[in-house]
């Protein structure tokens, strides 16, 4: 038999899929043959039919046609051929419970076929096989395929369970979504307990996804589905870990993200958002690293606050020197102005 590699190496059927299909509908009449082919995109464009324009080919109602769908599909299921081809639904059953016994659609499609037409080829015999059991997308997932209900419900539960533990807007490495993901999954076979199954179990989900970054959270979040220069501009200055100039921030969306970012856009995003504070001469940091928001001025306000008590003016230099990138002479220029700061007769600084 041909052998056929799809993109995931891993994965080889000894099968043509269309050779499969083609001899699989041999048993049907022509009308009914035409139907599926149209409904499914088995064709050399790949090009699905809805049941309204195979209904006005035929000159019948979209119920008929719907008829005429199920009537094919359990025709075949009865048929001769249909058994000759049980080592064939057996290899996909093998392969599916390799891949997780459970696994979206698009990854099972991309996993089983080297193209979108042998892809829904793919998809029919998914279809026609009576061990492969689909879940339609709803809110919550996305469409999926089972070879067990029971697992299928564990994981359902697992991942409501983990996007409730979740922050709004919280980050996670995918090495340690994966170990929270697995805490929630009770009494698991070993034999799923492997980081490539689990990071596709979480795939299916709709509420929880992973970032350009490969870092996991909530979809809604904006760490998460990025949408603009502000977002990409985040991420890297988190994945960087230090201040960085918004030249340079433009340069890495450019490079990271493969997005174009216009160095005075970038520059003008920065300013707007308040997860970035300015720290010195064009260098940003996110807000949340615990750097204060405003001018020099400000800061050093915010650092006598915070005391509550007179500092020297070493004690203020170092403290400031730590949340801006500025000449220890502007942070004395700024104590120095009497409409904001006072020297006592010991020499420390406090507030007007």
């Amino acid at each position: 038999m041909k052998k056929e590699m799809s993109k995931n190496k891993n994965v080889i059927l000894s099968f043509n899929p269309k050779q499969v299909v083609k001899r699989l509908l041999n048993s049907l009449p022509d009308r009914a043959q035409d139907v599926i082919v149209g409904r499914f995109g088995l064709n050399s464009e790949g090009k699905s039919m809805t049941l309204e324009a195979i209904g006005k080919k035929y000159g019948i109602t979209r119920e008929r046609v719907r008829q005429i769908e199920n009537y094919a599909i359990n025709h075949i299921q009865k048929s001769e051929n249909y058994e000759k081809e049980q080592m064939i639904f057996e290899e996909i059953r093998d392969v599916i419970n390799k891949l997780g016994g459970v696994i979206s659609e698009d990854d099972l499609l991309k996993s089983l076929g080297k193209d979108k037409i042998t892809q829904k080829y793919i998809h029919f015999l998914l279809v026609i096989g009576d061990s492969f059991n689909k879940i339609k997308e709803d809110a919550e997932f996305k469409h999926h395929w089972h070879l067990d209900i029971s697992l299928a419900d564990k994981i359902h539960d697992a991942l409501r369970n983990l996007y409730e533990k979740l922050g709004d807007d919280e980050i996670i490495p995918e090495s340690e979504i994966i170990t929270s993901f697995l805490e929630h999954l009770k009494d698991l076979s070993d034999e799923y307990k492997k980081d490539e199954i689990l990071t596709r179990w979480l795939a299916i989900s709709k509420n929880i996804a992973k970032n350009p970054l490969g870092d996991w959270g909530k979809a809604k979040s904006s760490n998460i589905k990025t949408k603009g220069v502000r977002d990409y501009a985040y991420l890297i200055l988190r994945k960087h870990g230090s201040p960085i100039h918004f030249r340079e921030v433009a340069k890495l969306i450019g490079e990271v993200f493969n997005k174009k970012a216009h160095i005075a856009t970038t520059h003008n995003e920065l300013i707007k958002d308040p997860r970035f504070v300015l720290v010195g001469r064009g260098l940003y940091a996110l807000k949340e690293w615990g750097y204060s928001t405003g001018v020099v001025r400000d800061v050093i306000k915010e650092i006598l606050k915070k005391e509550n008590r007179p500092l020297t003016k070493e004690e203020i230099l170092d403290k400031v020197l730590k949340e801006r990138y500025v000449k220890a002479n502007t942070v004395m220029v700024n104590l120095q102005n009497p409409k904001y700061f006072k020297k006592n007769k010991q020499g420390m600084y406090t507030i007007i």
